[in-house]
């Protein structure tokens, strides 16, 4: 068998550690302010889409493309002094949920087409008004138009921004272009109220929360939490309607102040942006914590899902209702239950392991005698009136304990030093 050179083993080791590096390697998304800083004449576009928490939600995005403007366009919209609030909806209008580069913007099928923006997508904009109508013109023109009147069929908006140039392409993840102006729309222009001035629970309710929403009234303690954390922060978990009306025979049986505290229990006291949850894992504090370990739970991400646990179940976070500092409400697809209101479920024990087979040498074990159990003593509650454990209070209990078989890049490295020596060793 021939045998390979030091130099060879060398430059296969190389080549796997490299083939190791880049499968592990985690591919980061765009970053949409790093892309427009590189261009001075976009600078108050990035500022603004920094400003308003929309490069966040840009930067989640797998596909997207973004329309700027340049900073004598955002001049024309800031001279009418508009809130920050309408400054969101405005450039989110200008952010489309499709990939468009320059080729395609050319080759739209029938020459024209509807694209769905960041508008749309926060449930705000009422019919149509939250598409862009982009028609390939004549003489390598193509426009860019809103719907401003909120028309059943906008096909029919009117052109009133034309195609400038690509800035950067990212195929098929990102693609930046400039269009001549700010898209006109009088639905996004509209004046937009603070959240701090916004009712919570109408929000809630017209967003699929009404019967957490209508609880929430019912309590006089936790509506005033909620209400005076307004402007300093405030995040909410709103459990979908299905999941806290099946809830709800368990949170009658509670007292007044376990009613309050668990209701208070699915807000947290500072602003976090969805963003901001994906990127930070952890325990959070809630509005109902009133100590160390007290009515906390804890963020964790898999992948784009977040997920809060609380010591007795797991509920996960399934849309955005607004996302407006210092005002965040997502809705969650269960009731988040605090250990200091509900009993956890008792942990299956694990099975005792097989005694290994005696040796015929060794001396056989003197025989124990079996002493009667004392009966376990109840777990201790610091709820007012506990209520019974629920049906799923166990579901994160595999979660907690799983140490799921994950490749880390230190794995891959040692993995593909191992193959390169025994590779090495085989040849020699």
């Amino acid at each position: 068998m021939q045998h390979l050179r030091p130099e060879s083993l060398a430059t296969i080791a190389a080549m796997l550690l490299l083939f190791a590096a880049a499968t592990t390697t985690t591919t980061h998304a765009h970053n949409i302010t790093h892309i427009l800083a590189k261009y001075p004449e976009y600078s108050t576009f990035n500022h603004y889409l920094t400003l308003t928490h929309l490069a966040q939600e840009i930067n989640q995005r797998t596909t997207i493309t973004v329309c700027a403007v340049d900073n004598a366009a955002m001049s024309d919209l800031l001279s009418k002094h508009p809130s920050i609030y309408t400054v969101k909806n405005i450039l989110s209008l200008h952010v489309l949920l499709d990939y468009f580069g320059a080729k395609k913007l050319h080759q739209i099928t029938n020459g024209t087409a509807l694209a769905a923006t960041m508008f749309q997508a926060t449930g705000t904009a009422p019919g149509s008004s939250g598409f862009v109508n982009i028609t390939d013109l004549r003489g390598g023109k193509v426009g860019f138009g809103a719907d401003s009147n909120n028309n059943a069929d906008n096909d029919g908006a009117p052109l009133t921004a034309f195609f400038v140039k690509s800035v950067e392409e990212i195929p098929y993840n990102i693609s930046v272009l400039q269009i001549s102006k700010v898209l006109p729309s009088a639905v996004a222009e509209a004046p937009t109220p603070a959240p701090s001035q916004q009712n919570l629970t109408s929000i809630m309710s017209k967003h699929g929360c009404k019967v957490f929403a209508d609880t929430l009234l019912t309590s006089s303690e936790a509506i005033s939490t909620f209400s005076d954390n307004v402007e300093g922060g405030l995040t909410v978990f709103c459990p979908i309607d299905d999941a806290f009306k099946a809830f709800l025979p368990k949170f009658k049986n509670l007292t007044v102040t376990g009613k309050a505290s668990l209701l208070e229990y699915h807000g947290i006291p500072v602003y976090q942006s969805l963003a901001m949850l994906k990127s930070n894992n952890g325990i959070l504090n809630t509005l109902a914590t009133d100590g160390a370990s007290k009515y906390d739970m804890t963020v964790q991400n898999d992948g784009e899902q977040v997920t809060l646990r609380t010591k007795i179940d797991t509920a996960k976070i399934t849309g955005t209702l607004i996302d407006e500092q210092p005002l965040a409400i997502y809705t969650v697809d269960k009731v988040l239950l605090p250990l200091e209101l509900f009993k956890a479920a008792a942990p299956v024990p694990a099975p005792a392991p097989a005694p290994e087979p005696a040796s015929a040498d060794a001396p056989a074990a003197p025989k124990k005698h079996k002493k009667k159990k004392a009966a376990d003593a109840p777990a201790d509650s610091d709820s007012d009136s506990p209520a019974d454990s629920p049906d799923d209070a166990a579901d994160q209990s595999a979660d907690d304990n799983s140490g799921g078989f994950r490749f880390g890049g230190e794995r891959y490295i040692n993995v593909a030093i191992v193959v390169a020596l025994v590779f090495g060793f085989q040849m020699v």
